[in-house]
Parts: structure tokens; sequence; C-alpha cells
């Protein structure tokens, strides 16, 4: 199959004008010119998308599928207020409502050119819908507890449903890992088990570190809404007291807890650190997941981009929960964090190579699968994506990164390709999953999510 469209861009190359990429068996064979590949490939089946961008795939670094179903019905709000709400309505849901909720965010991710996605879990609904619709992913299991003595039973539970999961999935698409639930839900002890548990069976990790001032304050002074007084937050049966000042920062007391030894380590937010921060997370190779729209929405702050990339860190973008931003869409959180960053950081000029860079290949090393995805190259797999350049507000001619970056959306996505089967076409699906049937249960579901 040849892809062929005006433009083509591998991302860890230049871009091609009047491009084409070759897939076959799953796998990019051949990129450059169209009339070159047309000529070394005459009888290949040709796709011309015409005015648009043919990309690799978008890496979402960090996601809550199941969450989906909540998508606007919890609007402008803090971040402490969110978490009760969110809370709140997930009592309400039951286990087949997770998976179609799981349904619905793999569908947008596809709609909006995501072709693998990094997901937190406990009900691991993402694991079952990512390895249904055709995702390929990150699948984290996430333990916490705030009780020592039932940390054990915990970290038992968690390693079964890894076991169980990562038998259900495609090895060569999706991986199980485990996350230490966020630091205000979590026992310390937990963050040297899971470390222990994924250096021992070669798990990845994630984790929610730094991500509000809530966070901050808590961990270092023992206050906020997060304390043992706090009712915003209910985290059930509990030591008392559970919580002292520590004085320290959130990256500094997850570090000491043993948080990083594990050889592949996620840290999602890290809004909240400071220099001597960065420096601990470039020493133990942590890799960074930046949710821009998340922390804007919910006023949690702006993570220093700029400090994670001049201190060489491996750093990516995440939509995170679609009950906070109310979609799954790369490409806005792309130009969003972008203009953010912009605003609040004049010493550095961010510009759109480096935002698309973090969406693809910067995700894909934050993951450690830069050799497998992430850019189009030969060999690598094919999940590719092609993105509509022909709107009139576009001009693509000039540069067509900036063009995408500064004017696409998800509305703007008209294929999305995974190990080279196309799963998405604009309006039209070619994945084993009945959409309108999806559909009607979430519209079903949400009738009953009422604060």
């Amino acid at each position: 199959m040849l892809l062929c469209a005006q433009y083509v861009l591998p991302v860890t190359s230049d871009p091609i004008v009047g491009g084409a990429v070759l897939v076959r068996d799953g796998r990019i064979r051949d990129i450059g010119k169209t009339e070159m590949l047309r000529l070394r490939y005459p009888d290949e089946e040709v796709l011309d998308y015409g005015t648009a961008a043919i990309m690799p795939g978008l890496v979402d670094l960090h996601t809550h599928m199941e969450n989906s179903i909540m998508r606007g019905i919890v609007h402008d709000v803090p971040y402490i207020t969110w978490l009760a709400s969110v809370a709140a309505l997930s009592v309400k849901m039951e286990v087949s409502d997770w998976y179609d909720s799981a349904i619905l965010g793999g569908l947008d991710a596809l709609a909006s050119g995501i072709t693998c996605v990094a997901d937190i879990t406990t009900t691991g609904a993402a694991c079952t819908a990512a390895q249904k619709l055709g995702l390929r992913g990150v699948v984290y299991r996430e333990v916490g507890v705030m009780d020592k003595r039932r940390i054990d039973y915990a970290m038992r539970a968690a390693e079964n449903d890894i076991m169980h999961w990562s038998q259900e999935v495609d090895p060569d698409r999706i991986s199980i890992g485990i996350a230490p639930a966020p630091i205000y839900m979590c026992h310390p002890a937990v963050f040297g088990r899971v470390s222990e548990l994924a250096t021992r069976d070669d798990l990845p990790v994630a984790m929610h570190l730094a991500g509000s001032r809530e966070e901050y304050y808590f961990v270092k002074r023992g206050s906020s809404s997060f304390s043992v007084h706090g009712e915003s937050v209910r985290r059930g049966f509990i030591e008392i007291p559970p919580w002292l000042p520590t004085g320290v920062s959130p990256v500094r007391y997850a570090l000491n807890w043993g948080a990083f030894e594990s050889p592949n380590v996620l840290a999602v937010h890290c809004v909240h650190t400071d220099e001597e921060d960065v420096k601990k997370l470039k020493e133990y190779n942590v890799a960074i997941a930046v949710c821009p729209r998340c922390n804007a929405q919910l006023g949690m702050g702006v993570a220093p981009v700029d400090e994670f990339m001049r201190a060489g860190l491996r750093v990516g973008i995440g939509t995170d929960s679609p009950a906070a931003t109310d979609s799954t869409d790369m490409l806005s959180e792309m130009r969003l964090g972008m203009l953010i960053q912009r605003a609040v950081n004049v010493g550095r000029f961010l510009d759109s190579e480096s935002m698309l860079e973090m969406a693809t290949i910067g995700g894909a090393r934050a993951l450690k699968l830069d050799d497998e995805i992430g850019s189009l190259e030969i060999g690598k797999r094919a999940d590719i994506i092609a993105v509509d350049l022909s709107s009139s507000q576009q001009s693509p001619s000039t540069n067509p990164v900036s063009a995408m970056v500064n004017t696409c959306t998800s509305a703007d996505v008209i294929m999305t390709m995974v190990d080279g089967k196309t799963l998405y076409e604009r309006d039209k699906w070619h994945i084993d999953v009945e959409v309108a049937k999806h559909i009607a249960r979430v519209i079903e579901i949400r009738g009953k999510l009422r604060l």
C-alpha cells in the first residue's frame, strides 16, 4: 500500500513535499517522493490524501479512557472540587459501564489521530478497550492504599490483575505496567514495593506527581485539602495520624521512598518542581508526561517544559482525563501547550516542530518505544495518520508543521492506521466494535450520572 499526500512529515527528518510512504506487513518499507515511489512500486495500491500531511500516529502519554463518559459533566471547578465530583460520579458506575466508557475514549483517540495511549486504570477497562479497538498502548494498573497493613493485599491484587491482563492482550501492541496511586492516596511504602515488582518483572511504571499546589503543600507542610481533616477527598479507613509534614517537595519525597528505582518510570504532570527536582528526575532517567489542557482547565499550574528540555529529560504530551478536558484532542493539546509555554516562558520560544516532536517521537521515547513508533522511518511499525490541510485558514505551502499545530483539531484527522491496518477514516470505522451500540449505551449510562 502506497500512502501519498502533498506533505509527508517524518518528524525525525525534514518534511517531504509531494511525498509517499510504502506500507507492507504492518511496517514502513520505504519513504520518499511520490513520483519516485510510484515508479519503484508500479503494482502497489495507491491511496492519495491530496492536500494533507501524512505523519506518525500521535502518542497520548497520559490518559484515563474509562473516564470518557464523564466528559462535559463537571465544568468550571478547581482541581480539588473536580476530584471530589469525579469520585462521586464513579460510585454510580458499574463494571460494564467502565468498559463502554473506555470504548468511547478509544474511539475518540482513534478519531483524533492517536495510535498509542499510556493509560492508568484500576478497573482494567482501558486494557480491554485498547485490545478490542486495535490501539497500541501501555496500560498501567494503579495500586494504592493508605493503611500500611493492607499493602501486601493491595500488591497481590495488582500483581494478579497484571498477570491476567497480560494474557488478554496482543503483546506486540499492548504492554501492562503498574502505577502507584497519587501521593495523597498512597502509603509511602507502596512506592518501594512497586519499584521492586517492576524491576523483578520488567514492568513499566507511571505515577501522578507534583501536579497541584494542594499536593505540594500536603507533602511539604502536611496541610491543604488533602490533609486528614480535609473533606474534599475521601480515602476510606486510614491510620491516625496518617500524615506528617515532610519538609520536602513531592518529587524528593517519592525519591526518598524508592519510587524511581525501577528502570522505566514515567512521571505525570510535574508542575510544581524546582531545579533540584529536575536534576533528580534526570539522574534517575525519569520520563515526563505534561498535560497542558488539564492543568490549565483545573487551575493546577504550568509545567516547566523549558527546564525539562534543557535538562535533557524525555518529555511527551498527554491529554489526561476526558472528565477534565471534555475531549481527547492531541492536536488542540499541542497548540494550547505551545501557546501557554510562550506566554509564561519568554526566555525560550517554543516552536511548532518541538510540539510535534513531543506528541510523537517524544512520547515514544518516554515509553521506550521509539525504536518501533513515533516517526516515519523504514522498518518502524506503520502507525500512521493523515491530517487534512486544505481548509482556508491553513497555508501549508510555507510550513506544513506550523499550519497543522496552529490550526488543526481532531476534526481534521482523515485517517488513522495502527500496524498497517486502517482503523478510522473520516466518518468511517474499520474496527471490531458496534459503534452505534456503544454510543447508545453511553447515552444510557450518562443518564444516571447526575451529581
